[in-house]
């Protein structure tokens, strides 16, 4: 499927600081709900700025090297909780994606090898979680950590 700014896929994306974090993930995986705890985040200090750029839908851009998330048109500032529905919250109209966070990732590994993926061309940094790990938890020691190697 495609939009105005290119592919639309099934994902989320949070603005976290200065650079947007893409969470694919099956259907009922938490990516409402990281995207959500991402927000919560800074509300409570843990990192810096954090605001929703797209949940459910991603439009996907790739411009000067880099990918461009965006909120679908009609989706844009909507967020999905379960058990509220569907609530509206500030968002960001674009952000350039540095971290794919796959959720209920088969190939999650206690000491992964590949920390990367491609996404439309582009190679960025993956966080692959397990269905059983605390997303949040691998999210917030992958941006503010740096690897032992």
């Amino acid at each position: 499927m495609s939009g105005p700014a290119g592919p639309s896929i099934h994902a989320s994306a949070v603005l976290v600081g200065s650079h947007a974090l893409l969470i694919r993930g099956p259907a009922g995986s938490g990516k409402s709900r990281l995207s959500f705890a991402l927000l919560g985040a800074s509300r409570s200090a843990q990192i810096a700025f954090s605001r929703l750029v797209a949940d459910d839908r991603t439009l996907l851009e790739v411009a000067h090297g880099r990918l461009l998330a965006r909120p679908m048109p009609n989706l844009a500032g909507l967020l999905e909780i379960r058990g509220l529905g569907i609530r509206r919250l500030p968002y960001e109209p674009v952000a350039v994606v540095s971290h794919v966070v796959d959720l209920a990732a088969a190939d999650a590994a206690r000491l992964p090898e590949d920390h990367k993926t491609a996404v439309c061309g582009i190679m960025l940094p993956r966080i692959a979680v397990s269905s059983t790990a605390d997303p949040l938890m691998l999210v917030l020691a992958a941006l503010l950590t740096a690897t032992a190697d």
